[in-house]
């Protein structure tokens, strides 16, 4: 991806903010910066016996950015500096476990890792309990599955709209959630913005600058900022906080544990996706309008690394199908401004999916779901590309965006690169 698409994949992650503050707290869920459990045994004892370490990390774009994730990455090579660190990067922003689980063995576990942190608990801030359970246990077990001397971490990122319930000492619903699923796997976790929110809460750090005037700026010109919205940090202020509490929290694991490979409990709940899995879009039957993206597509180049075989399907009536045997079906894609509307059915049921939305001034990866909770038996899914646009500028206002430029509005398509399902294809 390159840097410009990163960028502006930052923005999206702000909606999510608005359900962080939200959200109820749960009382139950206390916020400690580290809760150890097992540890990291296995990964501690590589670096210690001088062999190589594979890192990956996995979320959202406060992990996509060149912060908290490079600056920990960096710390690893200078504590062992006699092991080869390498880094895996899978984080996309804008995007929660809900997709995370279904690209995770691509994106992750293909390239063979030591020790993954897990960054969902912003991303996932508009989720309910019972998905985040579902997706964050099907994260851990898709990972001891294959290979069960993998270390697992979660990790816990903040938003400006959380500081009041964390300065209260509790945790907002989401990484609660993932709370549970930690504990029964015995899985470490760290919340790295404790520290965010004590300075904050001391007057010593400003959590959003975005709105103030150049006056108001320069009467904080003795105040840490953390981040110009409130989410993204700064790398010299939040990031680096941030990068501070996995380190300290990683010394209080040094000790815990021998290597051992981890074994898998019984579920922590019955329908997890351990079972989620992209499905190369070959696999459904095209009508002769989709047209794969040749490589050296603008939109091809900016999201190959995680959607290597794009397809565009440009007029209305273009449409897929497949069958599968199975619970859940939906679909990894782009939405953008020259994107549109389409017609989704499961078993002749349809439903109009939208792939334009406030935010599509540029394009940047995405999913939807055509159904889950599904029983498990054969079912039938047709998507296809709508006749009728979505009103753009009445979408786009609801932000203060505008049609810049009519042209690049234009259009109806639909960029597609993966089917995303829980079960089998069916003939």
């Amino acid at each position: 991806m390159n840097s410009h698409m990163l960028i502006v994949l930052l923005a999206l992650i702000c909606l999510t903010a608005v359900a962080f503050a939200a959200e109820k707290p749960d009382p139950s869920a206390p916020a400690v910066e580290v809760t150890p459990r097992a540890g990291l045994p296995n990964a501690l004892a590589k670096l210690r016996a001088n062999q190589p370490l594979a890192i990956a990390y996995i979320g959202g774009s406060i992990t996509a950015a060149d912060g908290w994730r490079v600056q920990t990455t960096k710390w690893f090579s200078g504590q062992y500096p006699n092991s080869k660190i390498t880094e895996v990067n899978a984080a996309i922003g804008g995007t929660g476990s809900d997709l995370g689980v279904f690209r995770f063995a691509r994106d992750v576990l293909a390239h063979n890792p030591n020790l993954i942190f897990v960054e969902f608990a912003v991303n996932d801030g508009g989720a309910p309990p019972a998905q985040i359970h579902r997706c964050m246990e099907g994260i851990v077990r898709q990972a001891w599955k294959h290979d069960p001397n993998i270390d697992v971490c979660f990790v816990y990122t903040l938003v400006d709209g959380m500081v009041p319930t964390l300065a209260k000492g509790q945790l907002n619903r989401s990484a609660a959630a993932m709370e549970q699923v930690a504990d029964h796997y015995n899985i470490p976790t760290i919340h790295m913005g404790l520290e965010v929110v004590r300075l904050a809460t001391a007057g010593q750090m400003i959590m959003k600058t975005e709105g103030l005037t150049p006056d108001q700026m320069a009467a904080l010109k003795d105040k840490m900022i953390f981040a110009a919205d409130g989410v993204h940090p700064r790398n010299n202020t939040g990031h680096r906080l941030y990068t501070e509490a996995v380190v300290r929290s990683i010394d209080k694991m040094s000790a815990l544990a021998t290597p051992a490979p981890h074994k898998l409990p019984a579920p922590f709940v019955a329908d997890h996706y351990e079972a989620a899995k992209l499905i190369p879009l070959t696999q459904a039957k095209l009508s002769d309008g989709f047209v794969k993206l040749p490589a050296t597509d603008r939109l091809a180049r900016s999201f190959g690394k995680f959607l290597p075989d794009l397809y565009a399907a440009k007029h209305a009536g273009d449409s897929l199908s497949f069958k599968f045997k199975g619970t859940y079906a939906g679909f990894y894609d782009l939405l953008g401004p020259d994107c549109g509307q389409l017609t989704a059915t499961l078993d002749a049921k349809p439903v109009t999916i939208l792939r334009f939305d406030s935010f599509c001034t540029y394009h940047r990866m995405g999913s939807f779901v055509v159904a889950k909770d599904l029983p498990d038996t054969v079912h039938t899914v047709q998507v296809t590309v709508d006749s009728k646009l979505p009103d753009k500028a009445a979408i786009l206002a609801k932000r203060s965006e505008k049609l810049d430029d009519p042209n690049r509005f234009e259009g109806a398509n639909w960029y597609v690169g993966w089917i995303m399902i829980i079960g089998e294809m069916a003939d």
